[in-house]
């Protein structure tokens, strides 16, 4: 389900087929019922209006969930790009030599950091995280050394700053996994076909009406292929840029 929906746009023509296979499957039965002389029951339209209510709010419901993370992994690139500009700075506290072994570093951490974000190649990317990984053993031993070496309040707060620069690291790659739920997905799939089934049913077959099947399936496809887009990291349109990484770079180079 996770797979499916990184790919928006097969979310899209998945859905559809099988919303409008759904729908197509409801007017068969009420075909099938109305040659042999049966009636929909009294309470159908209450059920079907109340089912069509209940998968309204759940697809509103997802799509706050989406957008709420889409902004989480906004807010947090821009706090990373903040961290690692304060400590940039900060590295002026530590002794000449520290300072410019530390600014260098993290000249190269942040260009890796970038690139991870632009990088479209799954194993360019583990290539990617090694060397962050690598990065970052480097800079917190090179700010433990200078703290060591000469411990005052000045390369305390060098360290600390360094601190932050790792955490905004776990932070941004904790909401990059915090993606809508697979079961999220699958109640809300199963929803919307059983929905489809019952609009199907509603319809009439003759030919006149047969377009009305496809509106359903259309708007739910759309709606689904949204919030594919915005939940998914890599996938689709919609994400999250390293503007404020880029600017960082540009201003300390």
């Amino acid at each position: 389900m996770q797979r499916l929906a990184d790919n928006p746009l097969l979310v899209f023509v998945v859905t559809f087929i099988a919303l409008w296979l759904c729908a197509q499957l409801g007017a068969a039965l009420r075909r099938k019922q109305d040659a042999h002389g049966g009636q929909a029951p009294a309470t159908f339209t209450l059920i079907l209006t109340a089912s069509l209510t209940l998968l309204g709010l759940i697809v509103g419901f997802t799509f706050s969930m989406a957008v709420s993370r889409y902004d989480q992994r906004k807010n947090y690139e821009a706090e990373e790009a903040n961290a690692i500009g304060t400590e940039y700075v900060r590295t002026g506290l530590l002794p000449a030599a520290d300072a410019a072994q530390a600014r260098t570093l993290l000249r190269s951490y942040l260009d890796q950091r970038i690139l991870l974000y632009h990088s479209g190649d799954e194993e360019r990317r583990k290539e990617i995280r090694q060397r962050i990984a690598q990065l970052q053993q480097e800079l917190w031993s090179v700010a433990q050394n200078a703290a060591l070496a000469q411990p005052s309040a000045l390369t305390a707060l060098a360290a600390a700053g360094m601190n932050d620069v790792l955490n905004s690291q776990g932070y941004t790659q904790a909401a990059w996994w915090n993606r809508i739920p697979p079961a999220a997905w699958l109640l809300m799939a199963l929803i919307a076909l059983l929905c489809n089934v019952m609009v199907g049913y509603a319809t009439s077959g003759a030919t006149p009406r047969s377009l009305l099947l496809l509106i359903l399936p259309l708007l739910i496809a759309i709606a689904f292929l949204l919030i594919a887009d915005i939940d998914s990291p890599r996938g689709g349109v919609i994400r999250v840029s390293a503007q404020n990484l880029l600017s960082l770079a540009e201003q300390i180079r």
